[in-house]
């Protein structure tokens, strides 16, 4: 049994105007795929794997065309000399907007089924991902994310591709069944570790052994998105089209009568009121998420607002971490640990971000293989702030360690995050989340909408819905 493994992963925030360029991507290839941690479940199968390419990046703006293109043109290229497979497994995230182009997932997976023939091709999604009747009639089978934060990656691979054995060891065929529930929440609204949706994604598993029924998942969507398919939506995969189309309407029906109760889980608010309460608060570290400027979410991650605010009363005793501006990181290399100079820090990826211009000592300098992996820290009074010359997050303990700090010992952590991550969390003392600014604004009504369907909420106001289930095209 031979199985093609591979795929794209990346969510792209259609309001950002810096584009994903192939340096942007961690790009595994051939052998370089298996020997990935990744990919680690492939070796507890007995099959033979033909690794073709998976390039993955944190979320940003749009993948500029012609890095797409190569992508693309590669992977077809590889799949094309793996031929015959038995099966194509995908690992995809489903939030992809390509420049100039809509659905790109549904140009690529379809560009796959069309090279691959009429083999089983089973994907594993982001919960956030975007779902269209193209990528869905070029599908035999699909598995979401359970969870947000993400912790059941691996577990999800797993699932997509245990069914894709399934499937080829018992010789059934399942096909997949959809329906779209008009609404749209950032992630942040609707955590798995908070009701309504920590209820929801408990009911999947017991709707997974259902007669007919291989898979029950659903679907948030990626709402800074602003294309036709952004929509949240159940997905089914079966071998009985009526039961699966019964799950999925169940799924959706659940999904529109929670729509009123789905809120954001830590204290939120604008940055003055937010920081007014980390003022007040005597436990610490407080932890201080920047929302809009999250670039896990998509965002830039260069904009200074929370440095600003902080340096304008005067705050001591805080870390930020981190700005993404690769001038202000050389300058730092250049001048050395200990060099007392004057930075301009901010808004060098989009320029219609916040900039502070202040004077800095830097504290020290992270070791880096390469210019595009440089780190420094430095001390703005009583302020100090993570540089680094790429958008990243700092969202891990150890990110923090190999620079030599220690996030607990602060009074205010700052972050450029929406929910806490699952390191980050249980340090919190307490949590809070700043609406702030920027190209995964949280206050959603008032993004720019032309592109997504009619009478989705929160952009449009309704209050019927009836789920309206629909199955593949490859449906048995």
């Amino acid at each position: 049994m031979r199985i093609a493994v591979g795929g794209l992963h990346t969510e792209c925030s259609t309001y950002s105007p810096v584009l994903m360029r192939e340096e942007d991507f961690r790009i595994l290839r051939g052998e370089g795929l298996v020997a990935h941690d990744y990919f680690a479940f492939l070796a507890d199968h007995d099959v033979t794997i033909a690794p073709l390419l998976h390039a993955r990046a944190i979320a940003g703006g749009p993948v500029a065309g012609p890095t797409y293109a190569a992508f693309k043109a590669e992977f077809l290229e590889r799949l094309t000399a793996a031929l015959p497979v038995d099966g194509v497994y995908l690992a995809m995230h489903g939030a992809m907007y390509v420049d100039g182009m809509e659905d790109a997932e549904g140009d690529f997976i379809t560009a796959v089924r069309d090279l691959a023939g009429d083999v089983p091709i089973a994907a594993s999604y982001d919960l956030h991902g975007n779902v269209s009747a193209r990528i869905v009639d070029a599908l035999d089978m699909f598995a979401a994310y359970r969870t947000a934060p993400h912790i059941d990656v691996g577990e999800t691979m797993q699932a997509a591709f245990g069914m894709l054995l399934r499937a080829l060891r018992e010789g059934e065929r399942p096909g997949i069944a959809w329906a779209k529930v008009p609404l749209l929440l950032p992630g942040e609204r609707s955590s798995t570790e908070d009701a309504p949706a920590a209820g929801l994604y408990a009911s999947l598993p017991a709707r997974d052994h259902g007669p007919g029924v291989w898979r029950a998942d659903l679907m948030i969507g990626y709402v800074w998105a602003d294309e036709p398919r952004a929509t949240a939506c159940a997905v089914v995969t079966g071998t009985d089209r009526a039961a699966a189309a019964d799950t999925a309407r169940a799924i959706a029906a659940d999904m529109w009568a929670a729509r009123e109760a789905f809120g954001f889980g830590p204290v939120t608010g604008p940055l003055e009121e937010m920081l007014d309460i980390a003022a007040r608060t005597t436990t610490a570290p407080v932890i201080l998420a920047d929302s809009g400027d999250n670039p896990t979410g998509g965002g830039v991650g260069d904009r200074a607002d929370v440095l600003a605010a902080l340096i304008a009363r005067g705050w001591r005793d805080a870390l930020v971490a981190g700005i993404a501006d690769a001038p202000a990181t050389a300058v730092c290399f250049d001048a050395g640990p200990g060099a007392e100079l004057s930075l301009r820090i901010g808004a060098t990826l989009d320029p219609s971000g916040v900039r502070v211009e202040h004077a800095a000592r830097v504290l020290r300098l992270g070791e880096a293989p390469s210019p595009a992996e440089r780190q420094a820290v430095i001390a703005i009074d009583g302020i100090t702030v993570v540089l680094a010359a790429k958008r990243r997050p700092y969202h891990n303990l150890s990110d923090f360690a190999a620079l030599g700090l220690d996030p607990t010992g602060v009074r205010l952590l700052v972050v450029k995050s929406g929910y806490l991550s699952p390191d980050l969390a249980p340090i919190a003392s307490p949590n809070l989340m700043a609406l702030t600014p920027g190209v995964v604004d949280q206050d959603i009504p008032r993004l720019s909408n032309t592109r997504r369907p009619p009478g989705t909420l929160p952009f449009d106001i309704r209050q019927d819905f009836t789920p309206q289930p629909k199955t593949s095209v490859r449906f048995p």
